[in-house]
């Protein structure tokens, strides 16, 4: 197996390559509006770090979100353009669960990003890191009595951890592509069916048709 995983579901554009035991070589860059620019260099650094060419790739790995709807199509997009050219498979993994694999607490805990619009994407997991609830989106103080004393990581739990008191500020706050393929890859190893690769967006995007506008139509 040589697995390429990558996420722009978090401000973090993050691309890594596992080879079924080990992280080969990752890249990350924090940055909400450059998922577009960024992330195919960042698959070339992680290739040419690893010493190998994208047709050397067995399958992929994308983070289908919860996320902001322009920067997960990045993502999504670009995994479905690698694995139609290369006609290998490719997998998604909701990216809550790339950041509960990377803050390996054994302990019950939350896992909540920043969704914007004073909102949280969240999720509950059990001490081995597998996850209880659907991924949600709420605001933080509809949801206190649940995440209240909570171990709890991410951006989101960072941003409002008047709500999120058991926030570990030493665990991850972004998405990590090493976190992400190495959880991908325990899971096709041991022979679990991963998500199809499509967009968790929860809610509808930002951009819409005005309710009143003009049309226009040819004479």
């Amino acid at each position: 197996m040589l697995l390429l995983a990558l996420d722009t579901a978090t401000p973090a554009v993050t691309v890594a390559l596992h080879d079924g035991e080990r992280v080969l070589a990752e890249s990350r860059q924090v940055d909400a509006r450059r998922h577009g620019e960024l992330l195919l260099p960042a698959v070339d650094r992680v290739l040419a770090e690893a010493g190998t060419k994208l047709d050397a790739v067995t399958d992929l790995v994308v983070g289908v979100g919860p996320g902001p709807y322009t920067g997960l199509r990045v993502g999504l997009v670009t995994a479905a353009s690698f694995g139609a050219a290369l006609g290998i498979p490719v997998h998604g993994l909701c990216s809550l669960d790339g950041l509960a694999h990377a803050a390996d607490l054994d302990t019950p805990f939350v896992v909540a990003t920043d969704a914007r619009r004073k909102e949280v994407y969240w999720a509950r997991y059990d001490a081995s890191g597998r996850r209880l609830t659907e991924p949600a989106v709420d605001r933080p103080a509809d949801i206190a009595e649940q995440v209240a004393d909570v171990p709890a990581v991410g951006a989101g739990a960072l941003l409002y951890d008047t709500v999120f008191t058991g926030v570990r500020r030493d665990g991850p706050e972004h998405q990590s592509g090493a976190a992400l393929a190495s959880a991908a890859a325990r899971a096709l190893a041991a022979g679990e069916e991963l998500l199809p690769p499509r967009p968790l967006y929860l809610r509808r995007p930002d951009a819409q048709v005005p309710a009143n506008y003009k049309v226009v139509t040819p004479r």
